[in-house]
């Protein structure tokens, strides 16, 4: 939060300017910084998503071993030849571990990236996108995310003085580099008003926690102080008879019931902000967006709750929450500056609809209270913003953020609106679903090469599969997994999160139907069919490819196959590998030829029970069903990772 800093004080890398000046001399550098130091502490951390990654090689690379150890020592007992041996379980490495596996994330990761930036939105933490997928609750502010951010002076109401006059007042009091929209919006009314001007001896910016700026003028040879801003915090600065009291709360709140901002203009002759005489209101036009209630009733049924903190008083904000649609009550700052205030909110939370008057340290205290209750995401512009921001699971910099805040930001806004959020939620979501699908799919296919190989090879005292082809099916099976970096997904209608033993149990019911397929085939083929073993290998990868690229048809949805087809080039990679390896096994390329009447069987039996896992996903549902309870307490949500 922002500190007062005396000549002498120290301010570490990292800390920003709010208000004033200073000269620094720099004491540290590089490591002997406090931010590297703190980062130290941190770096090793990793998200949920990178320590998956490890998870799943150890899980497959410890199959893996297993099964090498005990082949190798069957192959001894057998009087197999060393070399042999080692080749074979080089192979079987090779096949079994997904080395692939942090390529593919990355790539799929990286994709998605793109995607987002496509539609405006700049990630900055690759690892935030976790998050965004896994929000529940977006605290937003109102400017340029839920409103048009085209402000303009409607109105003015006077008090004391004509309006030329009290614009020219106001005008001289904002800051004057036109980069503030309200600052742009009172030097263009009074710009095309009045040409009267003032000069300005002393000037204190308005921030998110004074609510206001000071400045004081010389008129007519005499200082006056003018103090311009928020209406609750001007009025307050305001000596007010009764009279005047009940005008200026009828004013503020008839100004607010027609979707106006009110910002108050007071003066006093002296140098003093004290016992002020209120001079004007001026209202301010910020349309609501036409979408802004469509797209928050979107994130609402899929699961993301929104709530407005914003500073504006709490007319103006129960009037925009009811125009967007947020159920619930508007709660003032006033309502929780007490402990008993505090516990009573924390209590009611879920069910309020916006924070009024809110300043930054309450904003800060919000997220650090949300987050032990969901995976909050919080937007920002200014400076003042920065500790909310940084506390939030995804910290949001919007369109006109300053450069301080957007370089704090997980996530920073190309334009404003919350359809940008929308779309970013979405992008995330599905680079999720890209990930969840798969590490499904590369667990069951590792899992089914390697146990196949090992009941063979114990059964036979040989592999199914030479060591070519072993090295070729890992390198088939690459092609079409890196397509579904690019895969046609559904957009999870909930917050997605990584079930462990629900993704276990579905890739352990897909590597089931794998091994039983190759296994029954392998069987036929040796006693009924009689194959030479050259031929019984051939068929063995002609199947483990076909029938495995089938299964990325099935492990992609969670509907029925057929009724939602990957995408083209994943189709187009599938297809191309299966039509590369039946035609290796018809020539006999890399391998014993096969004769088509088997080729075909073997395409014939691959699409039988590319059905039969089909079922192995409502087996799967019905079993999460009938033990719930075991299910549910093995879900990874992102919620706290840093």
């Amino acid at each position: 939060m922002p500190v007062q800093k005396e000549i002498g004080g120290k301010g570490s890398t990292g800390t920003f300017l709010v208000t004033g000046w200073s000269l620094a001399e720099v004491t540290a550098t590089g490591a002997l910084t406090a931010f590297s130091k703190t980062l130290m502490l941190v770096e090793g951390k990793r998200s949920l998503m990178e320590e998956d990654i490890p998870t799943i090689s150890k899980f497959l690379g410890g199959i893996s071993v297993t099964v090498a150890i005990l082949l190798t020592t069957v192959s001894f007992l057998w009087h197999v030849p060393l070399l042999d041996i080692l080749t074979l379980d080089v192979s079987l490495f090779i096949a079994g571990i997904p080395v692939a596996l942090p390529t593919v994330t990355s790539l799929i990761i990286s994709i998605g990236v793109v995607g987002l930036t496509a539609k405006n939105v700049i990630v900055r933490r690759l690892s935030s996108l976790e998050e965004l997928a896994n929000v529940t609750l977006l605290l937003s502010d109102k400017t340029g995310t839920l409103t048009e951010n085209t402000i303009a002076v409607e109105r003015v109401i006077t008090y004391s003085g004509d309006e030329k006059h009290n614009l020219a007042l106001a005008a001289a009091t904002v800051a004057g580099d036109n980069e503030n929209p309200i600052d742009r919006a009172v030097l263009t009314a009074a710009k095309a008003e009045s040409t009267e001007t003032f000069e300005r001896t002393q000037f204190i910016l308005a921030d998110s926690s004074r609510k206001r700026a000071t400045a004081t003028l010389t008129i007519t040879g005499k200082a006056h102080t003018v103090a311009f801003g928020a209406s609750q915090v001007v009025e307050a600065l305001c000596t007010l008879s009764s009279q005047d009291k009940k005008r200026f709360a009828a004013d503020v709140a008839e100004a607010a019931e027609n979707g106006y901002r009110v910002l108050a203009l007071a003066e006093v002759v002296g140098d003093k902000e004290k016992a002020m005489t209120l001079v004007a209101l001026l209202l301010l036009s910020d349309t609501i967006r036409p979408e802004s209630s469509l797209v928050i009733s979107f994130l609402q049924k899929h699961g993301i709750a929104t709530k407005m903190v914003i500073g504006d008083n709490e007319a103006i904000t129960t009037r925009a929450a009811r125009v967007l649609q947020l159920v619930g009550p508007v709660i003032r700052r006033a309502d929780f500056a007490t402990e008993a205030g505090w516990n009573d909110i924390k209590k009611r939370f879920d069910a309020i609809g916006g924070f009024a008057e809110i300043l930054p340290e309450d904003k800060y205290r919000l997220v650090q209270f949300a987050r032990t209750k969901a995976c909050v995401s919080v937007t920002g512009d200014g400076v003042n913003d920065l500790p909310a921001v940084k506390a939030a699971s995804v910290g949001i910099a919007v369109k006109n953020a300053v450069d301080a805040l957007k370089g704090a930001a997980d996530i920073v806004l190309l334009t404003d609106g919350i359809t940008v959020i929308r779309d970013a939620v979405i992008e995330a979501r599905k680079i999720f679903q890209r990930l969840y699908n798969y590490s499904v799919y590369r667990i069951s296919e590792s899992f089914r090469v390697i146990i196949t190989v090992a009941v063979l090879g114990l059964l036979y005292g040989d592999y199914p599969l030479t060591p070519v082809q072993l090295i070729l099916l890992a390198l088939l099976n690459d092609l079409p997994i890196i397509a579904l970096a690019v895969d046609r997904v559904r957009v999870p209608e909930m917050p997605a999160k990584i079930n462990v033993r629900a993704r276990f149990l579905l890739s352990s019911l897909f590597g089931l139907a794998g091994i039983m397929n190759s296994l029954m085939l392998f069987f036929i083929a040796v006693y009924w069919w009689h194959l030479p073993w050259g031929e019984l290998q051939t068929m063995s990868f002609l199947k483990l490819t076909v029938s495995g690229h089938m299964l990325i048809y099935v492990a992609h949805t969670d509907e029925p196959w057929y009724k939602f087809f990957p995408s083209r080039m994943v189709m187009v990679a599938t297809i191309g590998t299966q039509l590369i390896v039946t035609a290796m096994a018809a020539t006999g390329v890399l391998t014993s030829q096969l004769s088509w009447p088997f080729i075909i069987f073997v395409w014939l039996w691959s699409f039988f029970w590319m059905q039969i896992s089909e079922l192995m996903k409502h087996l799967q549902r019905a079993v999460r069903s009938r033990y719930a309870n075991f299910f549910e307490g093995a879900t990874e949500a992102v919620l706290e990772a840093e």
